[in-house]
């Protein structure tokens, strides 16, 4: 039946180097948490996910760390439903690239907003940089959702809350978005 089929989305996980992409990914898909660390080239992984009793086939992709001078890759931009914008409360550089990535995807995209949700990793860590007032203002400003978590400590509702953004620009009466350069409402 129509109603049984998964919906398919794709979410764009991108941020600064070191900031705790990889490890949200694979505390999410995997349950558990990476205590070593190797520079992602790029990773895409599949996970079923129910949201509000809607399961979502969603496919995740893990990209490289983007920096300034980083050129945002179309594939980054490209048939992707909903972005997760990694930034580390123990680095204010990785928080100041956050608006410098999200440009990047607005610019690429020529779109004003992006279903996106911020997020202020390593919260387990002391040596915090950023406060928490800090990314729920940015976040606002982006129209976009804010979430602090571990991967460490498993405390992960990051990709529930992108599918939340996603949904929330997909007109009702439209199972899926439709394709286009940026899949964005």
């Amino acid at each position: 039946m129509p109603g049984d089929v998964l919906k398919k989305r794709k979410i764009a996980v991108l941020g600064s180097r070191s900031v705790g992409k990889s490890s949200l990914v694979v505390q999410f898909i995997e349950n558990h948490f990476v205590e070593s660390y190797y520079p992602t080239i790029e990773a895409t992984f599949s996970k079923s996910i129910n949201y509000k009793g809607v399961e979502y086939d969603c496919d995740i992709i893990d990209t490289a760390g983007q920096d300034e001078y980083t050129i945002l890759n179309s594939k980054h931009a490209i048939g992707i439903h909903g972005y997760i914008l990694v930034y580390s409360v123990t680095s204010r550089k990785s928080f100041d690239m956050i608006q410098v990535v999200y440009d990047k995807i607005i610019e690429f995209c020529g779109l004003n907003s992006i279903p996106c949700v911020i997020v202020g990793s390593k919260t387990d860590l002391q040596q915090r940089q950023v406060q928490a007032t800090e990314g729920q203002e940015l976040a606002n400003n982006m129209h976009a959702a804010w979430v602090e978590t571990s991967a460490k400590t498993n405390s992960n509702v990051v990709f529930e809350l992108c599918l939340g953004e996603i949904e929330k620009r997909t007109p009702s009466s439209k199972a899926e978005p439709p394709a286009s350069k940026c899949i964005v409402m």
